[in-house]
């Protein structure tokens, strides 16, 4: 007697058929900056929460237009004194476990500006050489090579950002200067709109707080949604985050509890295919809201 054929389960079409039904959505990282507050918590401590993906060291402070740049890390510890070098171990822990770490160059110090093309050109030699593996000494947070430059830029003037975004992302020595850039959620922005019509940068973190026009207010997220889907999700770049304060007093407006981000922001949001994540300010002011959006992030 011949044994019975049963049919093959067609389980890959199946599952395939499962994947169109479902929507689809994009998953993300968390982005914090740390830096600007002692009390945070050490540099180490913050990339071994598990709770971030990208870690923004903040800030160089002051540079461009003949000035000696200047790192401020808001008593952590004095780069004049060489004793950020000690830095160096953590950031490369950090990296070991797949975070990448990017320094963050402005800030609300307003004392910076680039002068002219050549004026960027020069920076961006300082930053490749101190900070990104340009040579072979150690530079103010030491030998550790970072992963990236964050163009934090809140002040001076809009000139010639453009060209330092250029002249960082000619470097190609071994490992690509990963470029990222914080504007404000008024589009387009004052100060980079410049910088950002190059495509160059890999992830823009808009800060949607201190700018009423288009951030949560009065319990409502219609305009933070406006101008992220007409406006933020359609620049050239290859990924976009949502800039969060962590608590309400890390800024002036626009902080969103996480409940209401998670129900009401986020699933909205992560329908465009550039959403990379959220950022948050700051490292200090995160007492449990990173933990709390994390797995809908």
């Amino acid at each position: 007697m011949a044994a019975k054929v049963f049919p093959r389960l067609t389980i890959f079409p199946l599952l395939l058929l499962i994947s169109f039904l479902i929507p689809s959505s994009h998953g993300g990282t968390i982005s914090i900056y740390w830096g600007q507050n002692k009390n945070e918590g050490s540099l180490a401590d913050t990339c071994n929460s598990g709770n971030y993906g990208i870690v923004n060291i903040a800030f160089l402070s002051k540079f461009g237009n003949g000035q000696t740049p200047v790192l401020n890390l808001a008593g952590h510890c004095d780069p004049a004194a060489g004793t950020c070098t000690g830095l160096s171990s953590d950031i490369k822990a950090c990296q070991a476990s797949g975070i990448k770490v990017l320094l963050s160059i402005g800030g609300d110090s307003a004392s910076y500006s680039l002068s002219s093309a050549e004026d960027a050109r020069s920076v961006a030699n300082y930053l490749w050489n101190n900070f990104l593996g340009g040579n072979t000494g150690a530079g103010p947070l030491g030998d550790a090579v970072l992963d990236g430059i964050d163009f934090d830029i809140l002040g001076g003037t809009p000139d010639h950002w453009d060209d330092l975004a250029k002249a960082l992302s000619g470097f190609n020595q071994g490992k690509k200067v990963y470029l990222a850039a914080t504007p404000q959620c008024p589009f387009p922005d004052k100060w980079l709109n410049g910088a950002l019509s190059t495509g160059l940068f890999n992830h823009v973190q808009v800060q949607f707080y201190n700018n009423p026009p288009c951030q949560y207010a009065d319990n409502s997220a219609d305009n933070l949604k406006k101008y992220w889907n007409q406006y933020w999700t359609t620049i050239q770049a290859e990924k976009v985050f949502l800039g969060l304060p962590a608590a309400p007093e890390a800024a002036g407006g626009g902080y969103i509890a996480p409940n209401v981000l998670v129900s009401d922001v986020l699933p909205d949001i992560k329908g465009s295919s550039k959403y990379g994540g959220v950022m948050l300010w700051s490292k200090f002011y995160d007492k449990g809201y990173s933990s709390a959006i994390k797995s809908s992030v």
